[in-house]
């Protein structure tokens, strides 16, 4: 067991102290509105538990800066028609508007069932510092008006940062109840390893940016590595920006024509189809939000699954996560 010195034993204890002022100074009241999904749920071994469909927020509130015009209203709108129509897993980060999205996230879940939810939140690649970690977290636990977060992800790995010491901090957020499952986000099957390695708690989930056409992580090994190790895999955009109804892929048409699906919907339907994929995505449109439901909760033939595997023209290995990249590089 590793000792801690005296100074590290005040900084916990202050740690803790603060968690506990956060807790009690949560604005808002439990929402007792009921919630009925019928969206499938996939499970590990370990027990953490996810929808094969969540709802994403990234570029609701702003981008990177909050955008004071952004109609907010709207995104609480958009979230709670989500939620109504069964969607429990709601994705944010504390970076997406500089925290504003999770205060859209808080606003918008404070009626429901927060027992019902499953609240996910990132820490940003910049503060993965030891007490930048938890004073992320705090922040994050007060603009989500909530006493936990259901899966704390580092949003991206940061080669500056000691792994083991943002690992560190991840346990004491667990260890003090104010997360409950911790992940990582476009972590390799390398950096994945090493983090595994700095934690007491299992890495539940690995969010990746995995699709039809951008196929990194698959031909880097990462997805089978989490297949392998009781990991969730967390496919982010599913639908490359609609990049999937916007072309005529012959193949698409000719899966939709069989399964009478649109081309996204199949998209959607080959990642949910696959060993511990789940995925998300986002949208203000309620025509959009029932087709992505439809996408799941049935399932394609195992040859079509393979066909879209091995068939898919131009398949890429680029991952679009440049902007986080960026944060972290040195001036």
């Amino acid at each position: 067991m590793i000792k801690k010195n005296k100074y590290e034993l005040f900084f916990n204890l202050y740690d803790t102290i603060m968690l506990s002022l956060v807790k009690k100074n949560i604005t808002g009241t439990i929402g007792t509105k009921n919630i009925m999904s019928q969206i499938p749920i996939k499970k590990l071994a370990c027990g953490y538990a996810l929808p094969v469909f969540g709802f994403g927020t990234w570029q609701m509130g702003g981008r990177q800066q909050r955008d004071p015009c952004n109609d907010d209203q709207a995104d609480v709108t958009a979230i709670q028609n989500a939620i109504d129509r069964g969607v429990t897993h709601i994705d944010t980060a504390a970076w997406y508007a500089q925290g504003h999205t999770e205060k859209i996230v808080g606003q918008a879940i404070k009626d429901f069932d927060r027992a019902a939810l499953l609240i996910t939140t990132k820490v940003a690649p910049m503060d993965l510092h030891y007490h930048a970690v938890i004073q992320s977290a705090e922040a994050s636990l007060r603009r989500l008006a909530t006493d936990y977060i259901d899966s704390y992800v580092i949003h991206n790995p940061n080669p500056y940062i000691p792994i083991q010491e943002t690992m560190r901090a991840m346990d004491f957020l667990v260890d003090k109840n104010r997360v409950r499952y911790i992940g990582v986000s476009n972590f390799d099957r390398r950096q994945l390893k090493q983090a595994q390695a700095c934690t007491c708690n299992k890495i539940v989930c690995n969010h990746l940016h995995y699709n039809l056409k951008h196929r990194g992580p698959l031909s880097n090994g990462t997805i089978q590595y989490c297949q392998d190790h009781d990991v969730m895999v967390v496919a982010w955009r599913p639908v490359q920006k609609g990049l999937f109804s916007k072309e005529k892929f012959a193949i698409l048409q000719k899966l939709g024509a069989k399964y009478q699906k649109t081309g996204n919907q199949i998209a959607i339907n080959w990642l949910a189809c696959q060993k511990n994929v789940v995925t998300l995505s986002k949208t203000r449109h309620k025509g959009h939000l029932e087709e992505n439901i439809a996408a799941v909760g049935w399932k394609m033939e195992q040859k079509d699954i393979k066909l879209l595997m091995e068939h898919f023209p131009q398949v890429v290995d680029t991952v679009e996560n440049e902007t986080l990249t960026r944060l972290i590089e040195p001036e």
